[in-house]
């Protein structure tokens, strides 16, 4: 009796991936593909940012109302900066939240590519994956502050109009700039590692460089409070106060400047973290 022997003139393909040259097309569908990747990369980075602490997810809350506090003595009681007619502490605290989900998916994302090098070296996947990653985890704790900010409103007294529908947009405005700017950093940062030293002088810089220990109507010319949304995350301080507060509503021409910079951003960084893609399992 003859054993049936296994059929060997069949080959397997070969698949044989190369680095891209030159300027890409960005593929994003590939992100669809890969989105079950995407879940598990956002969770994993939930899990690491609060393990072995004391008080866990407290934090997000507690870094945004200390700074509070802190802006409420010097610059509201000390200082006597101006609030559009709204309360101090949630004045300021109506901003630090937008700002800590930007400040602190900014540093999340800037480090992000060197902290994953061995998935990198050893799987192939859309590297944008990854710093996407970093901008949505960081979604867990704008909505811990966020609740704590409507809790603030109630005690004061403030009920959200109907510009409150337009929170989303300005919520997506803040994750497009610090998506936009974490991709550019991230890149730079796996050639580069002076950026994780530059990062907390961005950082510092930029809070002072927007409108929340200050309103930006204290910019009386109108082509300057315009300049001025060249910074998107002026615009989407200001929207948060009008969308919550009822502050008075930001110019439109610093919306659309605030709006374009970060669109700007986003897709040249887009193509930027493709270009370089190609270099990081090598440096990473």
């Amino acid at each position: 009796m003859s054993s049936a022997k296994p059929d060997t003139s069949r080959e397997l393909p070969e698949l044989i991936l190369e680095p891209s040259r030159g300027w890409q097309k960005l593929n994003l569908g590939e992100l669809w593909a890969y989105r079950e990747l995407l879940y598990f990369l956002i969770w994993r980075d939930v899990k690491v940012r609060y393990k072995q602490t004391l008080i866990g997810a407290a934090w997000a809350i507690i870094q945004p109302f200390m700074t509070m506090i802190v802006f409420s003595l010097f610059f509201g009681r000390l200082a006597g900066i101006p609030s559009d007619g709204v309360p101090y502490p949630i004045f300021s605290y109506a901003a630090l939240v937008p700002w800590a989900f930007f400040a602190n998916g900014l540093t999340n994302v800037s480090n992000s590519l060197v902290s994953s090098g061995n998935l990198i070296k050893k799987v192939y996947f859309p590297r944008l994956v990854i710093p996407l990653a970093g901008v949505l985890s960081g979604l867990v704790d704008f909505a811990l502050a966020f609740a704590v900010l409507m809790v603030m409103m109630l005690l004061y007294g403030i009920l959200p109009t109907a510009a409150v529908l337009t929170l989303p947009l300005f919520v997506l405005l803040a994750l497009m700039t610090c998506l936009a700017v974490g991709l550019w950093l991230s890149a730079m940062n796996v050639q580069f590692r002076d950026v994780r030293y530059v990062l907390p002088f961005l950082v510092q810089f930029w809070l002072f460089a927007t409108p929340i220990a200050y309103p930006s109507s204290l910019i009386e010319n109108p082509l300057l409070r315009a300049v001025y949304g060249i910074n998107p995350m002026a615009g989407v301080v200001e929207g948060f106060r009008w969308a919550l507060l009822g502050s008075p509503m930001p110019p439109l021409p610093m919306l659309l400047a605030s709006a374009a910079t970060a669109l700007v951003a986003l897709i040249s960084g887009l193509f930027y973290f493709r270009r370089m893609e190609r270099f990081f399992a090598d440096i990473v």
